[in-house]
């Protein structure tokens, strides 16, 4: 069966939302998203893989994806990356119609907490971007914190470099993610905590003072500072974004 253009774009959601090493036939995302669109299981996988051919960070990292890609796949590719707003929201709008659902319900948002008008739109559309962050951020470090290397699904969130208030244009941007245990993540949105543009770990002195501070506290947090971050597989953190709160970070 060919590819539409609509699969292709809840295919790279997809991709954009799992580790891309763990793209293979025993993924449980890739088996339910091949039963949505009727296809097999290594059909969706495979065009997954035409996705990562396209993708400058697995290049940087030396991962090939797979060849044999179409000009469908370099067109939707060209149309949603950098546009992470709209694919989210266009692949669940997709995915809603597929399944016979609101796009609600296929955002999982419970219409009681809604409400209508234009407010409800931007309600929806808000929270669909929040879940495309968490995923796309915490799939690209593998679920671990680029921290402490600790991979508990539910220790782990999405922490903004550039603060949702603060950029409203790349509040979807997985290159404005860090993956971060939820301490890390208070500690860096109090600015206790910051990374480098060169992604070297630094913590105030507030949390290393051996005056004010128990031992404990100084060995935790000197155990990583001045390490580099674990880098992800995609979604490089943005070396401007980084600057920018590490210049406020130094000036607190």
């Amino acid at each position: 069966m060919k590819w539409t253009r609509e699969h292709e774009i809840v295919t790279l959601d997809l991709y954009c939302n799992i580790p891309f090493q763990k793209a293979n036939n025993s993924n449980k995302d890739i088996q339910r998203l091949a039963e949505v669109l009727k296809r097999s299981v290594n059909s969706v996988k495979m065009k997954i893989g035409n996705f990562g051919s396209f993708d400058p960070e697995l290049k940087r990292l030396g991962i090939g994806g797979l060849g044999g890609t179409s000009r469908l796949d370099e067109d939707v590719w060209n149309e949603y990356y950098g546009h992470w707003d709209k694919l989210a929201f266009d692949a669940k709008q997709i995915l809603a119609h597929l399944n016979n659902n609101t796009i609600e319900e296929e955002a999982d948002i419970d219409l009681r907490s809604l409400p209508q008008g234009r407010e409800k739109e931007r309600i929806v559309k808000q929270r669909i971007n929040q879940t495309f962050f968490r995923n796309a951020v915490l799939s690209s470090y593998s679920n671990r914190c680029c921290i402490t290397g600790i991979a508990e699904p539910h220790l782990l969130e999405a922490a903004h470099i550039m603060s949702w208030a603060d950029d409203e244009q790349n509040r979807t941007n997985p290159s404005n993610g860090l993956c971060m245990n939820a301490l890390m993540h208070r500690a860096y949105d109090n600015m206790l905590m910051s990374v480098s543009p060169d992604f070297i770990i630094c913590f105030s002195e507030k949390l290393l003072d051996e005056e004010s501070v128990n031992e404990r506290q100084i060995e935790f947090f000197s155990a990583v500072n001045g390490h580099q971050i674990i880098k992800p597989n995609r979604f490089l953190p943005d070396r401007n974004f980084l600057a920018q709160h590490y210049e406020k970070f130094i000036k607190n």
